[in-house]
């Protein structure tokens, strides 16, 4: 070994294992020991976070679809009662019917024969005349439209109903894990 003017040795092969072989003083196991359950609880509350975050985006998601199944529903109800009156109205000669005034009263009423009816067209405005069964093919084609919208919609909010299921069943383990340790 060989020492310099300034006095450091220039063979560092002893010391240098040495250092390497003990990296921690053992009489610091506890304090590690405690980090280490410090480190986990932080990692586990982090993971919870986070599920519990994208628990909230989906349930926000379920939300949006079940007020599209509700808006839709709507749409699908004033459907079939419009496909309804137009196959209880005749093309050929007046028909007497009951006319909806509000909260349940009804006014009888004559209907002319009903060759033609207005159609319009979603809120753009526009209105088309069609014939009774141009117009009743109109509404069937709607009800279909909708009935399908009602299907795929069903099909999302079962889909979503199982991944929050998922998600709730991920942190009910994690939650169990961690009392297991803590016990």
């Amino acid at each position: 070994m060989h020492t310099d003017s300034s006095g450091h040795s220039h063979d560092h092969s002893h010391n240098h294992d040495h250092d390497h072989d003990h990296p921690h003083d053992h009489s610091h196991g506890g304090h590690e020991h405690s980090r280490g359950h410090e480190q986990q609880a932080h990692a586990l509350e982090q993971q919870l976070n986070e599920m519990v975050q994208q628990g909230r985006v989906l349930e926000a998601y379920m939300n949006d679809i079940m007020n599209r199944q509700a808006a839709v529903g709507k749409m699908l109800e004033e459907a079939r009662v419009a496909s309804a009156t137009i196959q209880g109205i005749s093309a050929d000669s007046d028909s007497e019917t009951l006319m909806p005034v509000g909260i349940g009263v009804y006014v009888k009423t004559s209907v002319p024969a009903a060759k033609k009816l207005l159609v319009s067209l979603g809120n753009s405005g526009v209105t088309l005349e069609k014939s009774r069964d141009d117009a009743l093919n109109y509404v069937e084609a709607r009800i279909k439209e909708y009935e399908v919208a009602m299907r795929q919609l069903e099909g999302q909010r079962q889909q979503i109903a199982m991944q929050m299921e998922q998600v709730q069943e991920q942190v009910n383990m994690m939650l169990r894990a961690a009392q297991s340790r803590q016990g």
